[in-house]
């Protein structure tokens, strides 16, 4: 039977008292379970960010976002991992749409015409 690939994404939060080379070994881990189980398009870090409500009395946190594609089954295995590592505060993986950005550029050529209708 042929297996079925989705496009994913997943952000998680970093525990960010942890040192320079210890946050990027964790980012290079997870970006490498990620490619051995399907393939990476686009990693996204947003380096250290004020988190919108304490995490176990942590205020700040390593924000990294990566896009990618696997096999269906993939993505509860990478959420127990994620839930499992103590180097992660949150995580969460998402269905990725494909129709992301099409509605605000749509929103804004909309926006666009009716500025130029009014003037």
């Amino acid at each position: 039977m042929e297996k079925k690939f989705n496009s994913y994404e997943t952000l998680y939060v970093v525990d960010a008292r942890l040192s320079e080379e210890e946050i990027k070994a964790t980012v290079e881990k997870f970006t490498a379970l990620i490619a051995e189980n399907g393939t990476v398009e686009e990693v996204n870090e947003w380096g250290k960010r004020k988190l919108a409500y304490p995490i176990n009395d942590l205020t700040e946190g390593y924000f990294v976002c990566v896009t990618f594609k696997s096999a269906t089954d993939f993505p509860a295995e990478l959420k127990r991992i994620f839930g499992i590592s103590d180097s992660i505060l949150r995580a969460m993986v998402t269905v990725a749409s494909a129709k992301k950005a099409a509605p605000v550029a749509e929103a804004a050529e909309e926006s666009a015409a009716a500025e130029e209708a009014a003037e």
